[in-house]
């Protein structure tokens, strides 16, 4: 059975960001929300193993499962790489899943968070592509896909190894179209020309984007007063074609009402509205960078083997991204395989062959007080 793209609601409703009380998820303003949700007949819900401490599941079962028809909702999950250490453990999890959620099967079930190197690697280990195909073909999972925080070369590897992927989770908003840790634009550009189902993730960026600067927020409301800020990020994603489904991580019944009435007689940005979009892009991305241009003229000569163009680039997306944890992930990665910024002993090799003549010492200081 194939994924019937026309019965996936555009507005899927995230499980990651639950209202809480006492720390402990609000179950009763979950239930509240989910059927103010299930009341305009959009039905798709998406949670995984380790959201809420590993309570969102359980949420869903008491807010969602237990209080509606099974074939009135479709649920996903998805399997965490991380917490398989051994080949039994991908069983035990999602048999762990299926009665957390009070559920026989999820509509849709995804390999969480592929990336390159360790998790991407422990999904390949443990076999789980074939094992998904498995679980489909015992019922227990409808369709297979996967949440993809990688590279673009990566996703076309996976892509061209593994055709059986149903669709893909990307992260992706107005933002991050060119942000070089996640790429977003060059994922999206290979699903939609593959035809691969999109399914998009943050797309309000965890609510950056419903909280900009003033003079921001100045520019959409002037040309369009009734809508909130909110939704011209839920607008832009809704206009790309191929995208499916868009999550939203609603934590309050007020984000509920604003999105439901965004994806109501859904409107696709102008493009005029399309152009402004671009221009407070700019506006929030223009906070300064550090002009290197990654020839890497400073790497051969340098003693403690310090990749300073991927310092910098790390630091260059912090500065537009503050509080984006791929970036010092990224970075862990890169110290992983050569020297840390705080490793710099100042010698005045690079700063002898950079043809940009940066103060390559002092950035390396800067970045060794951000990231070491």
């Amino acid at each position: 059975m194939s994924l019937d793209v026309s019965k996936m609601p555009k507005l899927g409703f995230g499980l990651m960001r639950l209202p809480e009380k006492d720390g402990e998820i609000d179950i009763e303003r979950v239930k509240t929300m989910v059927d103010k949700y299930m009341q305009m007949n959009i039905n798709y819900f998406d949670t995984a193993y380790v959201y809420h401490g590993g309570k969102s599941e359980v949420a869903a079962r008491e807010a969602l499962v237990k209080r509606y028809p099974r074939d009135s909702f479709m649920i996903a999950t998805k399997l965490p790489a991380w917490e398989i250490k051994e080949a039994a453990d991908v069983e035990r999890i999602f048999n762990e899943q299926l009665e957390r959620a009070g559920v026989d099967y999820f509509d849709l079930y995804l390999l969480h968070s592929i990336e390159d190197g360790s998790n991407y690697d422990t999904y390949e280990k443990y076999d789980c592509f074939n094992w998904g195909m498995k679980k489909k073909e015992e019922g227990k999972i409808r369709h297979l896909g996967f949440s993809y925080h990688g590279s673009p070369e990566l996703l076309e590897v996976i892509l061209d190894k593994h055709p059986e992927v149903e669709f893909v989770q990307i992260q992706l908003n107005y933002l991050d179209r060119t942000n070089p840790v996640v790429r977003s634009e060059a994922l999206y550009n290979i699903l939609h020309e593959r035809n691969i189902p999109i399914i998009v993730m943050e797309p309000i960026r965890g609510g950056m984007l419903a909280n900009l600067a003033p003079e921001q927020e100045a520019k959409f409301k002037a040309a369009r007063p009734d809508k909130s800020i909110a939704s011209w990020a839920l607008r832009f994603v809704g206009s790309l074609p191929g995208v499916m489904t868009i999550l939203s991580g609603m934590s309050a019944e007020d984000q509920m009402d604003d999105n439901i009435a965004t994806f109501t007689d859904f409107e696709p940005l102008s493009d005029e509205e399309m152009k402004l979009v671009d221009e407070v892009t700019d506006d929030i991305l223009s906070i300064p960078q550090i002009g290197c241009t990654a020839c890497k003229y400073c790497t051969p000569g340098c003693p403690m083997s310090i990749s300073i163009p991927d310092v910098f680039r790390t630091i260059n997306t912090l500065r537009r991204y503050p509080d984006d944890w791929r970036s010092k992930n990224f970075y862990q990665g890169v110290a992983s395989r050569g020297g840390k910024a705080s490793d710099c002993i100042g010698c005045g090799q690079c700063e002898g062959v950079c043809p940009q003549h940066l103060p390559i010492i002092e950035l390396l200081k800067e970045a060794a007080e951000i990231l070491d």
